[in-house]
């Protein structure tokens, strides 16, 4: 008769339980759940809404109200008179009036936007906390930049919604021609509002990355854009042919030139910042140019930099 053998070690005869493997890599999660949380905050800061409505509000009161004040008073403004004035607030000049505002104060709003956006994650101290949830960094800055696309879209589209409106109101009030422009024209004025919105809000995204804050970057760039861009153009360029020439390049005579050209030949351009000192294309290119540097520019502060 066999004995068995017991023994006390529980290590004996049992498997010892799978530890598991050491996960290597960064977690990252999908960029359409990091656009959604960038919109969401975005859309949740009171200053958003601030700018947001801003813009067509000033953008509506410049183009719209003001000259139809002064038309009811048979006064001239911007040096036209009655008869152009009211030509110039009719539905057929949808596209000039409802970009009119980007090249100087619209653009000032949208680019304190993007330096919002960007500078105040490192006074919150947010964006090292996300960074070390996983995402990558260039993954970060893609989100925050189509978030802001998103909003930038609407905003133009409500530009020329509420404009409509109001031309449409004028014409009726009037007894003119209500014609819209053609679907061809709104779809470039559409593509073109958007390249000069994502411009300067690419511009103050950089500014927020760049100077990790959100005061600076928004002086420097309502100082550059209602200042700087102005003293070249008004007073620089008529006395000095370098600033002349240099002029070319600047972001907001670019938009001007291009707001000009989507008004088309016959427009009468009364808007300040406005004005066709370079060829439609041209300005275009310039300005896609602008972004897509502002772009490259912001992501490799932002990858070749310790975040604190």
């Amino acid at each position: 008769m066999s004995a068995t053998t017991q023994t006390d070690d529980p290590g004996v005869g049992t498997a010892e339980p799978a530890r598991p493997a050491p996960t290597t890599g960064r977690a990252a999660g999908s960029l359409g759940a990091m656009v959604r949380a960038e919109l969401t905050k975005l859309l949740r800061r009171p200053a958003t809404w601030v700018l947001l409505g801003l813009w067509p509000a000033l953008q509506l009161v410049f183009s719209t109200v003001i000259p139809y004040v002064s038309y009811q008073r048979g006064a001239t403004f911007e040096g036209l008179p009655p008869e152009v004035l009211l030509a110039s607030m009719l539905p057929d000049q949808l596209v000039l009036n409802s970009l009119s505002g980007l090249p100087l104060f619209g653009g000032a709003l949208l680019l304190t936007l993007g330096a919002l956006l960007a500078g105040s994650e490192y006074g919150w101290g947010t964006l090292k906390t996300l960074l070390g949830q996983g995402p990558r960094r260039l993954q970060v800055l893609a989100a925050q930049l189509l978030a802001l696309l998103v909003v930038l879209a609407v905003a133009v589209l409500v530009s020329f919604a509420l404009t409509a409106l109001a031309s449409g109101a004028i014409a009726a009030g009037e007894s003119a021609a209500a014609d819209l422009p053609t679907v061809g024209r709104l779809l470039r004025g559409l593509g073109g509002g958007l390249l000069i919105a994502a411009t300067w809000g690419a511009l103050g995204l950089l500014l927020g990355h760049a100077l990790r804050s959100t005061a600076l970057p928004i002086a420097l760039g309502l100082v550059w854009v209602l200042a700087v861009e102005n003293l070249i153009v008004n007073v620089a360029a008529p006395l000095l042919g370098a600033f002349d020439t240099a002029q070319a390049a600047l972001p907001g005579v670019n938009a001007g030139s291009l707001v000009a050209a989507l008004a088309g030949p016959d427009a009468a351009l009364r808007t300040p910042g406005v004005a066709a000192i370079v060829d439609g294309t041209q300005a275009a290119w310039v300005l896609a140019g602008f972004l897509v540097l502002f772009t490259i520019v912001t992501g490799l502060l932002l990858t070749r930099r310790d975040v604190v």
